[in-house]
């Protein structure tokens, strides 16, 4: 860093403040640094930066499945706000299991990251209370924290679900479907949630073969699905309650004999090519938005913890707009 000062004709502030992207360099200033930098070689040296200010620059994110396509620009998002505040993410699959989760969030922290963002797995966080005393800022994104108070970032599964039926209701159909998660996950419960009640506001009742709860594989679904579309009382209309589901959903349909009408939740790649009505999620937004909360905790704020909930989108493409047989 010396070398970088004399070779720049300035004190070593002014390196540092250019290093660590801080105000009050002029442009002229900041180029002859950089310049300078760029001939030397010079690499900064995060260990003696976190010894100095006791951050390490870095924050986990522990995901469901990095494989699952909703995932991607959720994790894309919190990558650009760490990246805008000068830190590396860090980022792992918690698989859906709760035991997994904890471990790689412990590891995380015992890696001495700044702050966390997580999609939990399990419901219960207290396992992180000491890590949150200790001064790791804590955020939940897509589902809320399990016995701790703590922020969280969700999508309105509850208001997706009722819209998505209420549009198959509206298009005539009475005997309508439900193909959720497994029955622990907070989302599936809310979607499912939202879907009785919107049976409800129409007077529908619900009958026991037209909702299937489970792991969303193809294994479990394609059976479901087909179970649905027979029977005395076959449905009319399917509500799936993820991508996977609709994937295995629409697979299944292509090969029925009578038009389906189908409602996804999650928006799918070539959705808008093939006509599939969703529920779209804003998965970027969900990141970022509770990234931008992680750093806010990380520049000092201390108001109570807040759940922020952000809105679906029904998208119609055709789908969901298929009447049923008279």
């Amino acid at each position: 860093m010396k070398d970088v000062a004399a070779r720049a004709g300035v004190g070593l502030k002014t390196v540092s403040r250019v290093v660590n992207s801080e105000s009050g360099v002029t442009p002229d200033t900041e180029r002859r640094v950089r310049e300078a930098i760029e001939s030397l070689g010079f690499r900064r040296n995060d260990s003696a930066r976190v010894l100095r200010k006791g951050r390490t620059a870095s924050v986990g994110l522990v995901l469901e499945d990095l494989a699952d396509p909703f995932y991607g620009p959720l994790s894309r998002a919190v990558e650009e706000v760490a990246r805008a505040h000068g830190a590396l993410l860090i980022n792992g699959s918690s698989a859906e299991d709760p035991d997994r989760e904890q471990e790689l969030a412990l590891a995380l922290c015992a890696r001495r990251v700044d702050g966390l963002i997580v999609i939990p797995a399990g419901h219960d966080h207290r396992y992180l209370e000491p890590e949150i005393k200790a001064g790791i800022a804590t955020v939940f994104v897509d589902r809320p924290a399990g016995r701790i108070d703590a922020d969280a970032v969700l999508s309105d599964s509850f208001g997706g679900a009722r819209a998505g039926v209420a549009h198959l209701i509206a298009h005539g159909h009475r005997r309508i479907g439900f193909i959720g998660d497994l029955p622990r996950i907070h989302t599936a419960v809310e979607r499912l949630r939202g879907y009785r009640a919107a049976m409800a506001d129409a007077g529908l009742e619900v009958a026991d073969p037209w909702v299937s709860l489970g792991p969303t594989g193809p294994d479990r679904v394609r059976p479901a699905v087909a179970g649905m579309l027979s029977g005395p009382e076959p449905v009319t209309a399917l509500l799936t309650g993820n991508n996977r589901v609709t994937v295995t959903a629409v697979r299944v349909l292509a090969e029925h004999h009578h038009p389906v009408a189908l409602v996804g939740f999650d928006d799918i790649e070539l959705a808008d090519l093939l006509g599939i009505t969703v529920i779209a999620q804003d998965a970027a937004t969900l990141g970022r938005t509770a990234a931008e909360r992680l750093f806010r905790r990380l520049d000092g704020a201390d108001d109570a913890p807040a759940r922020v909930t952000l809105e679906t989108v029904l998208i119609p493409r055709g789908s969901g707009e298929i009447r049923p047989p008279a």
